[in-house]
């Protein structure tokens, strides 16, 4: 039932698919995806989750507990198991209650997907509310280098659920529990926190035209820095690629494809999506923005709001009945560049936007607007 997640539109270049770009100014694109781990020391200074499952409900009762677990079809028997003194805890008006990896297991998927989506509306059930996504990527694929043994891959398997459009797994506490060794245990944290980014290259010589194709990369800048660089490659006339990354302003281009230094944690500064988004252009990120308040002023004030066709550098930001819940930056086609939460664990990484779309989009009432720098 996932045969979905095969990369759409894929072709072969030896044994590495990729996959190419609607034409544009921006030149003729070849995507590629790769998986960014964090490294040991990262790893390490991060809290593992603890091995024993737990579902939280908030501001609420039993009896309106047990009417949404049999409202999301859980048997009449496991609601009583749940709710076995054994296997919850009650304080005032939060619920928790610890379902054994077997209950768990026993989940269907419609089952799993209904009650995860409920328990993803409470910051206390973190890993239904910031799950792992497959996004447009193969799952034996992905499984392959996921460091996973036998037992987990198999689980693995069996525990994925459907939020919207996108596939998810949030069960990294059932995973843990069948890790052997201190070993398995760091491998399967390091499996379930590698991140999908996309590599994408400019084929080269370039067939387009070469003042259109100047003007985007510079983004309308006649003093932009990546322009002695940007004019180089339109001479090239053998075939060959070219990273894009080249073409990145320097904030940019110093943070793709990395995770967060773990000093920044330690003074209490967590980069964002906002601030990503309008630090794009900075030479020097402006940490103004990490105050929501700020950026929202910035974004305003500083920004003209667009509709498409969008142009590189344009911040787009998923609205939410006024409120802007994510911000990302377009590149080229469907490319943007997208810091997903302020997490250290949370690297920069290039994604198309409807894969974005899948993880921002809560409801209908979403939608994206689009915001150009004034100059």
């Amino acid at each position: 039932m996932w045969a979905c997640l095969s990369p759409l539109a894929v072709e072969a270049l030896g044994e590495e698919p990729f996959w190419s770009a609607k034409p544009g100014p921006w030149g003729e694109l070849q995507v590629r995806v790769v998986y960014l781990e964090p490294s040991d020391t990262l790893l390490a200074a991060v809290a593992k989750p603890n091995a024993v499952p737990r579902w939280v409900f908030e501001q609420t009762t039993e009896s309106a507990v047990r009417a949404d677990l049999q409202r999301f079809g859980l048997s009449s028997v496991l609601i009583d198991r749940l709710f076995n003194p054994a296997s919850r805890t009650i304080s005032g008006n939060v619920i928790s209650l610890f379902p054994t990896v077997e209950e768990v297991t026993s989940l269907s998927v419609p089952v799993r997907s209904a009650l995860y989506l409920e328990l993803a509306r409470s910051s206390a059930n973190e890993y239904q509310r910031d799950p792992f996504f497959m996004l447009g990527s193969d799952l034996d694929d992905w499984l392959a280098g996921s460091g996973f043994n036998e037992a987990q891959t198999k689980l693995f398997r069996g525990l994925l659920w459907q939020r919207g459009d996108v596939i998810a797994f949030s069960d990294i506490e059932v995973l843990l529990a069948l890790a052997k060794d201190p070993t398995e245990v760091r491998n399967t944290f390091r499996g379930l926190t590698r991140v999908r980014s996309l590599l994408v290259e400019l084929k080269l010589p370039l067939k387009g035209d070469r003042r259109a194709f100047l003007d985007y990369w510079a983004a309308q800048q006649p003093d932009s820095p990546q322009l002695t660089f940007l004019r180089a490659v339109t001479q090239r006339r053998a075939e060959q690629t070219v990273d894009i990354t080249h073409f990145l302003p320097a904030f940019a281009r110093q943070r793709i494809y990395t995770y967060p230094d773990m000093t920044l944690r330690a003074k209490g500064y967590f980069p964002d999506c906002h601030w990503t988004a309008l630090n794009f252009f900075n030479l020097e990120p402006d940490n103004q923005y990490l105050d929501m308040s700020k950026a929202a002023a910035r974004l305003m004030n500083g920004y003209a709001a667009i509709d498409p066709p969008f142009t590189f550098g344009d911040v787009l930001c998923f609205m939410e009945r006024g409120e802007g819940i994510h911000s990302c930056v377009y590149i080229a086609d469907d490319i943007v560049m997208t810091k997903n939460g302020d997490s250290i664990m949370a690297p920069w990484v290039l994604m198309q936007l409807k894969d974005v779309e899948n993880i921002y989009r809560g409801s209908s009432a979403t939608r994206i607007q689009g915001f150009r720098l004034k100059r």
